[in-house]
């Protein structure tokens, strides 16, 4: 049979499905390495990886079982849905490659100042790192925090890092992939747009020549 045929449309659908659902999940995976410091939750556009990453699983799902047995309300609903999570996801990816260093520093700079000294002290502890940002308008307030910090760092020869600059290093890292991948599969969402709509109206050849199609 031809690749314009119905059980060509099936396979390819299918194997798009697939490819949906380990994207959904690598967004979701490196969402979440994203958010493996606590101060990274306050960027709200991981957050929304995380739900596009979600959304695009379930999808996916009904996508596959809606190509393995040619239902079409199913379908139709994955295109729809589709569309809408295409849309969400280029513009969620257009952010997070726009964000710049200064944008993250001024997220991550609000987070720092809401946080009690007990949750600023616990994290220089599981991060390792003492202190917030080293800067020339911030030497006071940095000297008498990293007084009272007890990260490891502190007993070993090597100067320890501020927990700004993990920080930024780690969400910057994390917002690149997040925006690569996102966006390089966002495109490929249209194409699935068109293999169900077309693969939606062809006629399965085992079924019924009076079915409705």
């Amino acid at each position: 049979m031809v690749c314009g045929g119905f059980t060509c449309s099936k396979n390819a659908l299918c194997a798009l499905n697939v490819v949906y659902m380990l994207v959904g999940l690598l967004l979701i995976g490196v969402a979440a390495w994203g958010k493996g410091f606590g101060i990274v939750s306050s960027l709200h556009i991981i957050g929304g990886v995380i739900a596009i990453g979600v959304f695009l699983l379930l999808i996916a799902i009904i996508g596959l079982i809606g190509a393995v047995s040619h239902h079409q309300v199913m379908l139709f609903i994955y295109m729809v849905v589709l569309i809408l999570i295409f849309i969400f996801q280029l513009v969620v990816s257009c952010s997070c490659l726009a964000m710049n260093r200064s944008q993250q520093e001024r997220f991550f700079d609000e987070t720092w100042t809401s946080m009690s000294n007990r949750t600023r002290r616990e994290m220089e502890m599981n991060v390792n790192c003492c202190g917030w940002l080293n800067t020339t308008d911030r030497r006071e307030q940095f000297a008498e925090e990293f007084a009272f910090c007890n990260a490891e760092c502190k007993k070993s020869k090597t100067p320890c890092e501020t927990c700004g600059n993990k920080m930024l290093n780690h969400a910057g890292e994390a917002l690149k992939i997040l925006g690569g991948v996102g966006l390089f599969f966002s495109f490929t969402e249209v194409l699935g747009v068109w293999l169900a709509f077309r693969y939606r109206n062809q006629k399965d050849p085992r079924a019924n020549p009076s079915a409705f199609l």
